[in-house]
């Protein structure tokens, strides 16, 4: 097969953003740079290596040995039992090998093992989630997608090829334990498949059930659950930040089947548990509402600022700044745009690379810190493994290993005021940000071989956050119809285009803001 690079352009698509080519991206604003080595979390190289389906070969004596190791067991055969096989083998049993689905990638040495939720030992594999976890208890039965040729409806196949009869007249066999072949599972890895896999727990989400409801009569979630479009989509009581009362071994074997940042495959284990451990309980969900006092407002108004090109000479700023509470994210530059974008932050959305990043390549335009002050509260959208080791250091105040994510010190607390304390810190919980992609920006990117680098951009994630925190929401420097005459970011000193690529899906993010803008869910600022 043609190995394919993801360094090359796919087919029919445009190429892989890098930081070096073109700054930071729209909306976004930093996390989507560089992307290759953003999105699969550590390495790479890993998705590179494993993109060509490799099929084992039952030939030659070496590569027979390798692939065809025998579970069933030999008659009468001990560990070191030298066997004189007569001719046709006679007195050893036929054996059937089984093997897994043909999957992109698998160079295991061994018979492949079922993975968790893959109906394929004799025990079936049953995922247990949390009482509250929407939706009734599932077996964890993989549903076979486009890429998952050959599966049957167990995702098995059975290979009756007999290996070829070996010419040596002395062969030394030591069989594996049976019981330990069928007991062990195989680690579920995204290389092993050719699309994002689907399973039946996909859409069962965490639910919360403590915080108070909103008394305004004009609210998002009164609007949705209004809406024909909506009603079956948006969950207002959904979890939306996780802490160490959401993490134990049923939650970590229900997430390990999917990918960052939508859970917890290929991740380690003891890293997540320990950052975990260390996030203090989250006294509410919805914040906004169990915030709320006789002075305010019934109705909680929020403004969610983007950074496209669209709010260069807008005036938006003292419109944005008159909500109650504003969102921004990433390279949020406001020095010298105050009159386009407001002076007002008080919530900022982050990854650890797009907040280290903004930094570097925005500071000469006035971006040398985040946004600070007292009321100001901090969004952390974990994408991957590299976030999780940047949450340890600033959770225990120590300096990240030398060469990771340290362009301005190695110590991400430096990038805090000296009296913060995580109480004004939020870690959005993985099944929100699955919700947010499976429900509203399920792209078709995800169908594809490359499905691992598609997530929504950090500015989307904002936004669906905040329209499940707030009353009113209204989205300024997002996406919109006649975005080419725009420069991609408000503070480009030169004008710049904005580039699609494969890491985003900037055209559903656009439908989906103008969907729920004509839907009267939100408001978006648009230039005609």
């Amino acid at each position: 097969f043609r190995h394919l690079s993801i360094f090359q352009r796919a087919p029919d698509m445009p190429r892989a953003d890098t930081q070096e080519q073109q700054g930071l991206n729209y909306s976004d604003n930093g996390d989507s740079r560089s992307f290759l080595r953003m999105s699969l979390g550590r390495d790479i190289t890993t998705l590179e290596q494993d993109m060509v389906e490799k099929t084992p070969r039952l030939e030659g004596k070496e590569e027979q040995k390798k692939m065809t190791k025998p579970v069933a067991r030999v008659e009468e055969a001990k560990e070191n039992m030298t066997v004189k096989p007569p001719s046709g083998l006679a007195g050893i049993k036929k054996t059937t090998m089984k093997t897994g689905p043909k999957v992109q990638g698998n160079k295991e040495k061994t018979a492949a093992r079922p993975a968790p939720g893959v109906e394929e030992a004799k025990e079936k594999s049953i995922v247990k989630p949390l009482p509250n976890v929407e939706g009734p208890k599932e077996k964890a039965t993989v549903k076979p997608s486009s890429g998952l040729q050959g599966a049957h409806e167990n995702n098995t196949s059975k290979d009756q090829t007999k290996p070829k009869e070996p010419p040596a007249p002395v062969k030394t066999v030591r069989p594996i334990p049976q019981a330990a072949a069928v007991t062990e599972k195989k680690k579920l890895r995204a290389a092993d498949f050719k699309s994002e896999p689907q399973w039946d727990f996909e859409d069962k989400y965490l639910l919360d059930n403590s915080s108070p409801p909103s008394t305004c009569s004009e609210s998002v979630k009164a609007k949705a659950a209004k809406s024909d479009w909506l009603r079956g989509l948006f969950l207002p009581n959904i979890m939306l930040f996780t802490d160490k009362r959401y993490f134990n071994d049923s939650e970590w074997e229900r997430l390990e089947h999917f990918a960052p940042p939508y859970g917890f495959m290929e991740l380690n284990h003891s890293l997540v548990e320990e950052v975990m451990s260390l996030l203090p309980p989250n006294p509410h969900q919805q914040l906004l509402l169990a915030n709320r006092n006789s002075s305010m407002p019934t109705c909680i108004s929020c403004a969610v600022v983007g950074n496209g090109g669209i709010l260069n000479n807008s005036g938006m700023g003292q419109e944005i700044d008159s909500h109650d509470y504003v969102f921004r994210v990433s390279g949020a530059v406001i020095k010298g745009y105050e009159k386009d974008v407001g002076t007002k932050t008080s919530f900022y959305g982050f990854t650890a690379y797009s907040l280290v990043s903004s930094l570097q390549i925005l500071g000469h335009r006035g971006f040398r810190s985040i946004p600070w002050g007292k009321h100001v509260r901090y969004i952390h959208f974990l994408e991957g493994a590299r976030d999780y080791e940047w949450l340890k250091a600033l959770l225990l105040n120590k300096d990240t290993r030398k060469g990771f994510l340290n362009a301005y010190g190695q110590r991400p607390r430096e990038r805090f005021e000296e009296d913060f304390t995580m109480d004004k810190y939020l870690v959005v919980h993985p099944d929100f940000l699955r919700y947010m992609k499976n429900r509203f920006l399920k792209s078709k990117n995800l169908e594809k071989p490359y499905w691992r680098l598609y997530r929504p951009t950090t500015g989307a994630f904002l936004l669906l956050t905040a329209l499940h925190l707030c009353d009113r929401v209204s989205a300024y420097g997002y996406i919109t119809e006649g975005h080419e005459k725009y420069s991609d970011h408000y503070y480009d000193k030169d004008w710049k285009r904005l580039i699609f690529y494969i890491n985003h899906d900037f055209n559903l993010e656009k439908q989906v803001w103008k969907k729920l803008h004509d839907e009267n869910i939100m408001k978006l600022y648009q230039r005609s």
